[in-house]
């Protein structure tokens, strides 16, 4: 059993690579390591889009696949010191080493849910701050009075009070836009939007139009 550091455990460590990592990319498009990682106590439910993801898109297979085997070498490795693996365990090797991988791939996989998560977030906040359409497009007969004006003083406000009001016109809620913010709660967005209004009512004063139902 080659667990010395010397050039024999390279060329091991470099067959595992070598057998891993499409080990792992094949379970992953076929969503059979979702199956396999339940098994060992580590259910993931993946939704109908990331098995969609993982069967179509071969980048995202490649990337967790190869960080999930680059975690799990050290820990393979150490196991084998430890004396882990037995050769009358009944499991080979390789399949003891899958079995690390198995061990590690859960964690990879949240860390990319989580990474997805983020980037929707993003992307859906940067379309209703840079394109505000369903609040700041609206009909002639559903104008709600001070809503084009309001969209037209968005570029003058800060970034944050600018993206509050912006998701708020689009119909998003006090906790759905704390949600896409990342803001603690949805009282911050209800102290930012009071803010907002108490000075949008000291600047339209004596203006026709007066308040508008956006920050409630």
């Amino acid at each position: 059993m080659p667990t010395d550091t010397g050039r024999r455990y390279e060329r091991f460590q470099a067959d595992l690579i070598a057998y891993g990592i499409p080990v792992l990319q094949s379970w992953m498009y076929s969503g059979h390591i979702f199956k396999l990682t339940a098994g060992r106590g580590y259910p993931l439910a993946p939704t109908p889009d990331e098995l969609e993801e993982l069967s179509n898109d071969l980048q995202v297979r490649e990337e967790l696949a190869n960080m999930t085997v680059a975690l799990a070498l050290p820990r393979f490795r150490e196991a084998l010191l430890r004396g882990g693996w037995r050769v009358d365990g009944g499991a080979s090797l390789t399949s003891y080493f899958m079995g690390t991988c198995l061990s590690v791939f859960p964690n990879e996989f949240r860390s990319h849910r989580a990474a997805r998560t983020r980037w929707r977030r993003a992307h859906r906040l940067e379309a209703t701050y840079l394109a505000p359409a369903a609040g700041c497009d609206p009909g002639p007969d559903v104008v709600v009075p001070g809503t084009l004006e309001i969209c037209d003083n968005l570029a003058h406000l800060d970034h944050l009070t600018a993206a509050v009001v912006a998701l708020r016109l689009d119909g998003h809620s006090h906790g759905e836009t704390a949600e896409l913010l990342d803001l603690p709660s949805a009282r911050v967005v209800e102290g930012i939007l009071y803010r907002w209004r108490t000075k949008q009512k000291r600047r339209m004063a004596g203006m026709d139009g007066g308040d508008t139902d956006v920050a409630r």
